[in-house]
């Protein structure tokens, strides 16, 4: 591809997106890290809606300041009508990348101001994301991948490659910063970028980044068509205090564990894996009165736990 051709791309990738997902808005935020896909968004989104660009510093870095200014001066040089830089402390739950992430959209979040939030995802990183989900076991609803809009984010760059944004970068004349921590192999995401996903390309023929966006993309139209049954399912079942665990028993697994999945993030839950779903799980199909199952929760100095009484699924909490 061209660079005229990779503008062009993207400027009707953010189009199509705004058409579909942001028709009503009168404007939007982008999250501009001074890399190659997120200052391609910024400079197509600008001409498309009044944008705001939201640098995040997450200050790991002894430069973070400099390259957070000079995204910046960027973004305003692109066309954004204001620029702000976030500054942000990332503790430690959840490893290095999850803590940033953390940090990061926590920061975003307070600073949309109501606004939608486009995110520089692309194609590669949903094919990165599939296949983490694929090595980790963790089930349907991660291999679905990133949506293209999950309000307030959005995700206009999901059909476009990675080199499709550093070719509209090198076309706007612009410099994009080379984040130390895209090559470090310390990170899981690296070593998939740079090792194993070009692996499979030679082995499979090329190709197969395309792939898993297409897989992603018929298993999240699968995904929500369960979701929506298990959204019925719900009011039939008790979800709110607790949860008929005969009714559960009788629905087909599929819908039984996302009713199940609703129930434990609506009673406070977060970070839930299959394992504690499976857990859960087991106290309806699999009941010998044992007891409870700690799920995932952001409670300090106390752990959340699912547990079956008088055929009632209920949570509770308990000191750690």
């Amino acid at each position: 591809m061209d660079r005229q051709g990779a503008l062009a791309a993207l400027h009707e990738a953010v189009t199509g997106f705004a058409r579909d997902f942001c028709a009503a808005d009168e404007r939007w935020c982008v999250a501009l890290s001074g890399g190659a896909d997120s200052l391609a968004l910024t400079a197509a989104a600008a001409k498309i809606k009044p944008t705001t660009a939201l640098v995040v510093d997450h200050q790991l870095q002894p430069n973070s300041a400099a390259v957070a200014a000079t995204a910046r001066d960027q973004a305003v040089a692109l066309g954004c009508v204001d620029a702000h830089v976030l500054r942000v402390d990332v503790g430690a739950r959840g490893g290095p990348e999850g803590a940033a992430r953390t940090a990061r959209y926590r920061a975003l979040d307070r600073a949309r101001a109501g606004a939608a939030v486009l995110l520089g995802h692309t194609l590669d990183d949903q094919a990165e994301t599939v296949l983490l989900g694929l090595g980790r076991g963790s089930g349907p609803r991660s291999i679905a991948g990133m949506r293209p809009s999950d309000p307030p984010w959005g995700r206009p760059l999901l059909g476009v490659r990675r080199r499709v944004t550093q070719a509209a970068c090198a076309e706007l004349g612009v410099t994009p910063w080379q984040d130390p921590h895209n090559s470090d192999r310390r990170f899981t995401r690296v070593r998939l970028r740079t090792e194993v996903l070009p692996l499979l390309e030679e082995v499979l023929g090329g190709g197969v980044a395309e792939a898993l966006a297409r897989t992603a993309g018929a298993l999240r139209a699968d995904t929500d068509a369960l979701d929506e049954l298990a959204r019925q399912a719900s009011t039939d079942v008790g979800a709110g205090a607790g949860l008929d665990t005969s009714r559960l028993a009788v629905l087909p697994e599929a819908i039984r564990r996302r009713v199940i999945r609703g129930w434990l993030l609506a009673g406070g839950a977060s970070g839930l894996t299959d394992k504690h779903i499976r857990g859960v799980d087991t106290l309806v199909t699999a009941w010998r009165g044992q007891g409870g199952v700690a799920v995932g929760s952001p409670l300090r100095n106390q752990r959340l736990i699912a547990s079956r009484r008088d055929g009632v699924l209920g949570l509770h909490t308990e000191p750690v």
